[in-house]
C-alpha cells in the first residue's frame, strides 16, 4: 500500500523503495485551500492505474480522518506502507502513528534526504511532472513539464522567491505524466486555470 497523490515525492517514493504496490491510497478530505490533486481527481487516478496500480479513494469525514484511515487500511490488510515525506517532522510522525496503529511497516524512502537534489533525482529518474499547481512567484511554471533542461531553472526561481524547490510544503504540486513506473503517458488538456487568494490551480481533463 502507497500513499500516492499522482505527484512527483509519492511516486519516486515507490519508485525508491523497489517494492511493488499492490494499491495506491488517495485520501480526500477538507483542505484550507483547494488540493490540486483533487481538483483534478480522476487524473490522479488515471496516472495511479497507468503505474499498474490499482487506486483506491477514500473520503474522510472532518474532525475523523485519522480513525478512518486506520478502519480503511485495516480493512484492506495493509501490512506495509509506504509514504513520499522529506524532512516534515509531523508528517512523519503522523504516519509512524499510522502505522502503529494499523500493525503495518512504514517505509519512508526519502527521509532525510536534501530537498533540492532530491528534485533533480527525481528528474533523473525519467519522471516528467507537470506543474499543476503553484504560489505566487512560481507563475510562469504553471502548465510547465519539469525536465532536465529546465529544473536547475526552476530550482533557483524558487529559491528567489523564497520558495523550497521541492514544494514539500505544498509551495507547488505536480502531476506525473510518465516516468519509470508508467505503462504508458498520461494525456491531458488544460481547460481553466483557477486563482485561490494568490495560489493558482490548472483544471485538467
Amino acid at each position: 500500500m502507497a500513499f500516492l497523490s499522482g505527484g512527483k515525492d509519492s511516486y519516486y517514493a515507490v519508485y525508491r523503495s523497489g517494492i511493488r504496490v499492490d494499491m495506491g491510497l488517495v485520501l480526500v478530505y477538507d483542505f484550507p485551500r483547494p488540493s490540486p490533486h483533487l481538483v483534478n481527481l480522476g487524473k490522479t487516478v488515471e496516472t495511479i492505474l497507468l503505474m499498474g496500480v490499482t487506486a483506491a479513494v477514500v473520503r474522510l469525514d472532518k474532525g475523523r480522518e485519522f480513525v478512518e484511515t486506520v478502519e480503511f487500511l485495516r480493512s484492506v490488510g495493509a501490512d506495509v506502507i509506504i509514504a513520499g515525506d522529506v524532512y516534515i517532522d509531523d508528517h512523519l510522525k503522523y504516519m509512524e502513528r499510522l502505522a502503529k496503529e494499523v500493525g503495518a511497516t512504514l517505509v519512508e524512502p526519502l527521509w532525510g534526504m536534501d530537498p533540492e537534489d532530491l528534485l533533480y533525482k527525481e528528474i533523473e529518474a525519467g519522471l516528467k511532472p507537470l506543474v499543476i499547481g503553484c504560489v505566487e512567484g512560481l507563475d510562469k511554471w504553471l502548465g510547465t513539464i519539469l525536465n532536465q533542461d529546465n529544473v536547475y531553472a526552476f530550482a533557483e526561481n524558487a529559491k528567489k522567491v523564497g520558495v523550497d524547490p521541492l514544494g514539500e510544503r505544498g509551495e507547488y504540486h505536480t502531476i506525473v505524466l510518465s516516468g519509470p513506473l508508467h505503462k504508458a503517458t498520461l494525456n491531458y488538456k488544460i481547460v481553466d486555470v483557477e486563482n485561490h487568494n494568490g495560489y493558482k490551480i490548472l483544471r485538467l481533463i
